[in-house]
């Protein structure tokens, strides 16, 4: 099997041999860019990230003589390693992906890149998206600082960064009201990871529209059953029967999300409830 079969598959169908593939690819530098780039996508997935797709994507990545899209390939396709890491920690080994001194190098890797104002900013961009995902001290003030920046691609960075890093309300909320698609996009994202009362009625507005993206769309979904969950399936019920399968199941999505909240909610109630 060769990676262009591989990337036609979902990763949970991979092969056991999935990451060698992946891993041949990578350290192949006659390979075509755009098939490094592609196995440094793939390296990230859960199904195969592991000790040695790490130390290869590390090496990409701190390599000045590799292709600067590939270095921010690379550098992305650790955040879902770091984010697991950071939720899961390292005492149970059937939870573990990379061992903790594994990511303690990759962090510290990171933010030594962020911080070299000559690396390439596509790269440092994409090295604060990847490290926020296991988030750190420094982050706030590099987010704050992305956010502050003049230059609109800092600013999305900042946004994006804003669903994981907790602090960035006000600036969320203005984000609300961008006339940039991708920016608009995280700040719902955003909005809903914090379950942001203040954007309810920017949020459900988003939902009613019949006139808006579907990816906006399927996002405002979410946020929507994060942030009042009790009324959620009155708000959500009617794209239930949207003629569009992805807007289906981003509802029935959605509204499950709602309904384990608005139990989680319940129950806490109940606890405190003296009678």
């Amino acid at each position: 099997m060769d990676l262009e079969t591989l990337a036609g598959m979902p990763a949970y169908n991979w092969p056991p041999n999935a990451d060698d593939i992946i891993l041949k690819t990578l350290r192949n530098r006659e390979a075509d860019q755009s098939d490094r780039q592609l196995a440094a996508e793939m390296a990230g997935e859960y199904v195969v990230i592991g000790e040695q797709l790490a130390a290869e994507l590390i090496s990409i990545v701190t390599d000045p003589e590799e292709d600067e899209e590939l270095r921010s390939v690379s550098a992305i396709s650790f955040g879902a390693a770091l984010e697991h890491a950071d939720m899961m920690g390292f005492e149970d080994p059937d939870d573990i992906l990379l061992s903790e001194k594994t990511c303690t190098g990759i962090q510290k890797t990171l933010r030594k890149i962020y911080m070299d104002t000559d690396s390439p900013k596509l790269l440092r961009r994409r090295v604060l998206e990847a490290s926020v995902r296991a988030p750190s001290e420094w982050h706030k003030e590099a987010v704050r600082a992305a956010y502050d920046d003049d230059d609109e691609e800092w600013k999305l960075t900042a946004v994006f960064c804003m669903v994981y890093i907790m602090g960035f309300e006000d600036q969320i909320q203005e984000a609300l009201g961008t006339n940039n698609p991708d920016i608009h996009y995280h700040a719902i994202r955003a909005a809903g990871a914090w379950e942001m009362v203040s954007a309810w009625d920017h949020v459900s507005a988003l939902v009613k529209s019949r006139n808006v993206e579907k990816e906006i769309l399927m996002a405002a979904m979410e946020s929507a059953a994060l942030i009042r969950p009790e009324e959620a399936e009155s708000l959500l019920a009617p794209l239930l029967e949207s003629d569009d399968e992805e807007i289906v199941a981003a509802a029935e999505e959605a509204l499950a999300l709602a309904s384990a909240d608005f139990d989680y909610y319940d129950d806490e109630i109940d606890e405190d409830d003296p009678f």
